[in-house]
């Protein structure tokens, strides 16, 4: 689930850096990027491995 939320993350970024768009300081492609691979690390870390099977436990 985080490494989509990344690829969008990078996707918006890619579009604000390409399209040249100006937006003010917190809505910057650089700030996008960072929020992307701060997600991106938590994917790999194992961080949102689990959510959808949360709910559904072993039962014996």
């Amino acid at each position: 689930m985080l490494g989509i939320a990344s690829a969008v993350l990078f996707f918006i970024a890619f579009l604000i850096n390409a399209a040249h768009i100006a937006t003010n300081d917190v809505f910057s492609s650089t700030n996008f990027m960072l929020i992307g691979l701060a997600a991106l690390a938590l994917h790999v870390a194992g961080v949102g491995d689990r959510w959808a099977a949360r709910g559904r436990g072993r039962r014996r």
